[in-house]
């Protein structure tokens, strides 16, 4: 039974360590623009049934309800908390923030679409509008060189005003994409997310339409992380640990004294 008592503590100490590795990843990318928080969900393991509810007691009586011995706890999955992070004004025309539900959509170098909050644009040497990395967002906007000004609207048309021209031409539309199961998206670093079964296909649509959000430019989302939050998690998560580790401590302890005095 002391193997077993240890076991279960083990369990605990592997649920927390991947609790705090959470809780770490989430501070260090509190400054990630367009990051959202994960937080761990956890579920029991297997129960040893040693007696079951109902079990007659006598001849005219019931247990009344089980005798039931945990084996542990585990890690079930990480969800993603799509709250909005902050609006955060930066003056750079090619910056924008999706304030609401939506995606921007990006193509990927393998062919994929990844999806992203993260807005920080810029023009590549042929104009079009890439992420910091250089990956070209979807549906492709070209900027004239000779733009003299670039203005995208709440709605996302993107609109330039050209030198000698009286009025700004429209040299684009950037789509948003939206999911039935945000949770399901599959994160792959550089903030970009890719679709899932789980996830279910990508819903395409322009901002403000329906229940999609609207753009912000010359702004950035920032990260929804709060640092006392996860300071606070990172305790509790840390005094979980030293319990558990206790726990172990206390059986061997429990284990050694039977060995020396029987």
């Amino acid at each position: 039974m002391g193997t077993n008592s240890m076991h279960v503590a083990k369990t605990g100490l592997n649920a927390q360590q991947r609790r705090m590795q959470v809780i770490a990843n989430n501070l260090a990318n509190v400054n990630t623009t367009g990051f959202k928080r994960e937080r761990v969900n956890f579920e029991t393991l297997l129960y040893q049934v040693l007696r079951s509810s109902g079990e007659q007691t006598s001849a005219d009586t019931n247990l009344t309800s089980a005798f039931s011995v945990g084996t542990g706890v585990r890690v079930v999955n990480a969800d993603k908390l799509f709250s909005q992070g902050s609006i955060v004004s930066t003056d750079n025309a090619l910056d924008l923030a999706v304030d609401g539900a939506g995606f921007f959509q990006v193509l990927l170098p393998d062919g994929r679409i990844g999806y992203t909050r993260n807005g920080t644009f810029s023009r590549n040497n042929e104009g079009a509008l890439t992420t910091s990395s250089g990956f070209v967002i979807q549906p492709e906007v070209v900027i004239p060189e000779d733009a003299q000004e670039i203005n995208v609207s709440s709605d996302g048309v993107v609109s330039v005003q050209l030198p000698g021209a009286v009025e700004q031409e429209e040299v684009g539309q950037i789509e948003l994409a939206e999911f039935q199961n945000r949770n399901g998206l599959q994160p792959i670093g550089e903030s970009f997310y890719v679709e899932t079964t789980a996830s279910g296909e990508a819903i395409i649509a322009n901002p403000l339409e329906g229940s999609f959000g609207k753009l912000v430019q010359g702004a950035l989302e920032s990260s929804n992380v709060s640092v006392v939050k996860e300071l606070v998690d990172m305790i509790e998560t840390q005094r979980a640990y030293e319990v558990n580790s206790k726990a172990i401590s206390s059986v061997d302890e429990m284990l050694r004294f039977i060995s020396n005095n029987l």
